[in-house]
């Protein structure tokens, strides 16, 4: 049996929707999983242990923070900036406070700067891997454990990166079920560390 030109038409236009519709659902984890293998747009890399290489040349990182313009903390680097050598283990801290009456979560998103060195910025363990979840007057310092790939210095464009700049940007969250809400009195400034 022959389709009419309109029923190929119709069939035509729902698998261009169906396409597309599929295409946008997609586009985003794999843009995300594209970032993570290649370091595009200064993407980080995850590790489980530190490299086994360490080099004689050191690196500065810098550290930057920032909040999305409806999340009420406070967030900053506890350190401006570090000198490693190239495959030392870093270890970093970042602060967070929620001045309000109310329990916030958060979750950080993060890049590198220049992006050429995102692929080498190794990181351990990070309060970014996970939502964090601040009680009202709770100040917390955040750890973040890393390293620079040696590797950096056989690539044509990273073995020019004298120092990189770690980013981090922290969101507003729905707070997780299991969040324990306290009185609407301040912990008083109480300080903990956050688990990574």
């Amino acid at each position: 049996m022959s389709l009419t030109p309109k029923t190929k038409s119709v069939l035509s236009l729902v698998g261009v929707v169906a396409f597309m519709t599929v295409m946008a659902w997609s586009a985003v984890p794999f843009y995300n999983w594209f970032c993570k293998v290649t370091g595009y747009g200064g993407t980080t890399t995850t590790a489980s242990v530190g490299s086994d290489e360490i080099l004689d040349r050191t690196i500065t990182i810098r550290f930057d923070a920032s909040l999305d313009r409806d999340m009420p903390w406070e967030f900053r680097p506890m350190q401006t900036k570090m000198d490693i050598r190239i495959g030392e283990v870093g270890l970093a801290f970042y602060e967070a406070y929620n001045p309000t009456d109310r329990v916030i979560a958060g979750s950080a998103t993060y890049n590198v700067a220049p992006f050429s060195a995102g692929n080498f910025f190794s990181k351990i363990a990070c309060f970014c891997f996970t939502e964090q979840v601040l009680q009202p007057g709770q100040r917390v310092q955040m750890p973040v454990t890393f390293y620079v790939d040696p590797d950096i210095v056989e690539d044509a464009d990273g073995k020019y990166v004298n120092s990189i700049t770690l980013s981090y940007t922290f969101y507003e969250t729905d707070l997780p079920e299991d969040a324990q809400v306290t009185s609407a009195d301040p912990l008083d400034g109480q300080e903990t560390t956050a688990v990574n």
